[in-house]
């Protein structure tokens, strides 16, 4: 079941025209979708240092942010989120209120979901390759090691659960990078008024006790990773509902279907590594998720299933880049030339440029909170750069499952220079684009009061010798 309703005719927001201003950084460009939890819009933010980037802006539902206690915990569980650095998860820029909305505004991975990719793969019928799903699957492992690892400033373990693993919520870019998104998010919806489907909908992945609503802790996630394994594997869902089961009762027994049969290398092996990662008790699965993603590694290697990001990426472009462009390039033309409207390139507007100390610490997450100096700087306009494919957001909580994506390589805002113009050389009057002829007289005069200067220097030195000659 799908987390988002995509551009949902008649859904809360749908009407609104795009692009438009969201208050005073962000321009929304297009509208993926809305589920459970918020609306999703891809949108063009500006950073504090005037530089123009996309972005993915969740707003919450008004229903929801009105609940206190869910609004409470998701800013909570955001700002545990934009914590976190690395190469695999989605990184948290923004969380605020604007217009009365509460809003979380997110990285923009161009790609697309897991889930989108394998609808893609299967209308095309063009399989995933096993190495690459094994890649993604050992990628999506290091970012919950990641997350579940981090400290705060003290050394205090921050205990990061991602309580949501499932294929909506593991993007692959067009560069072939593999990024988890919507950290601590699960934990909010399950407080607030949000529609029993969308959660019916997560059970799929849900690790047993957390189906219970029992305490979790990373194991969790490693169940969901798991499950995620086994479909990829399997080639289908590992939980089918049936009219005497549905999928959260399913998921509260968690009795995970034997992994059926493959023509893989080494299968045995591959199906234990399965099997642990999915054991009812959390007591007998990997401790870590690094202790299954060496598994994982070792299984890889020892098979020659070799698979890089770039390898990744060139096949994910080659069948699902190119019927994606043209709809979100002209989004784009509009978002800029909407942009261009509020920011004319005479205009000038104070930039806040964050104390030299503070510039080696670039936690994207951190720019509203640096102290800072302001200067003013008149800005230029913002020039579209679409050379590459465009990409999937997504998400019921976090990013949005995105049907139609547009391109979003843009270069930084040029800023204008800050050096003072080169001394003037002064041209021979002889060449084209000498000095005018007033110009020319004045250089004229001077050189003779320097000759007079001098001849006359040279008169008073004879009349002083010839003096005392005599």
């Amino acid at each position: 079941m799908s987390d988002v309703e995509t551009n949902a005719p008649g859904a809360e927001g749908a009407a609104e025209a795009l692009p438009r201003p969201f208050g005073s950084r962000y321009v929304l460009v297009d509208r993926i979708g809305v589920g459970g939890m918020a609306e999703i819009f891809l949108a063009r933010g500006r950073t504090q240092s005037g530089v123009s980037r996309l972005a993915v802006v969740k707003l919450v539902l008004p229903k929801l942010a009105k609940d206190e206690k869910f609004s409470a915990l998701l800013v909570q569980e955001a700002k545990l989120a934009a914590q976190l650095s690395h190469g695999n998860v989605v990184q948290t820029f923004d969380l605020g209120r604007e217009a009365g909305r509460l809003y979380i505004a997110m990285e923009y991975v161009e790609g697309f979901d897991l889930n989108e990719l394998l609808k893609r793969c299967s209308k095309q019928r063009v399989p995933l390759p096993f190495e690459f799903a094994l890649l993604i699957v050992r990628e999506t492992l290091s970012a919950l090691d990641y997350a579940h690892r981090k400290r705060d400033a003290e050394g205090t373990p921050l205990n990061i659960v991602h309580r949501d693993v499932s294929p909506s919520n593991v993007l692959i870019s067009f560069e072939g990078e593999v990024k988890l998104c919507d950290f601590g998010i699960a934990r909010a919806i399950n407080s607030g008024d949000v529609a029993q489907e969308t959660i019916e909908g997560k059970a799929s992945y849900m690790a047993p006790e957390h189906a219970r609503g029992d305490s979790v802790d990373a194991r969790a996630d490693i169940f969901s990773a798991s499950v995620i394994l086994w479909e990829l594997i399997g080639g289908r869902r590992m939980y089918r509902a049936t009219p005497a089961a549905d999928l959260i009762s399913l998921a509260r027994e968690g009795e995970t279907p034997e992994l059926p049969e493959k023509p893989l290398p080494d299968f045995e092996r591959l199906r234990a590594i399965v099997r642990r990662g999915l054991s009812k008790s959390p007591a007998e699965r990997y401790p870590t998720a690094i202790a299954m993603a060496r598994d994982l590694d070792d299984y890889a290697m020892d098979n020659g299933l070799h698979a890089t990001p770039l390898g990744l990426g060139e096949f994910v472009v080659e069948h699902f880049g190119q019927d994606i462009l043209e709809l979100r390039r002209a989004r784009e033309r509009a978002a800029i030339a909407l942009e261009a409207e509020q920011l004319e390139p005479t205009d000038t507007r104070e930039i806040v440029a964050p104390p030299r100390d503070a510039i080696e610490d670039d936690d994207a997450s951190a720019e509203g909170a640096l102290r800072a100096t302001p200067i003013t700087l008149p800005l230029a306009p913002t020039t579209a750069h679409a050379s590459l494919p465009p990409a999937s957001a997504h998400a019921s909580g976090g990013h949005a499952q995105v049907a139609e994506n547009f391109p979003t390589n843009f270069p930084p805002t040029p800023l204008p220079s800050m050096l003072p113009p080169p001394t003037a050389m002064v041209p021979d009057p002889m060449t084209p684009g000498a000095p005018p002829a007033e110009d020319q007289s004045i250089n004229v005069r001077r050189l003779l009061a320097l000759v007079l200067s001098a001849v006359a220097t040279l008169a008073i030195g004879a009349l002083i010798l010839s003096r005392i000659a005599r």
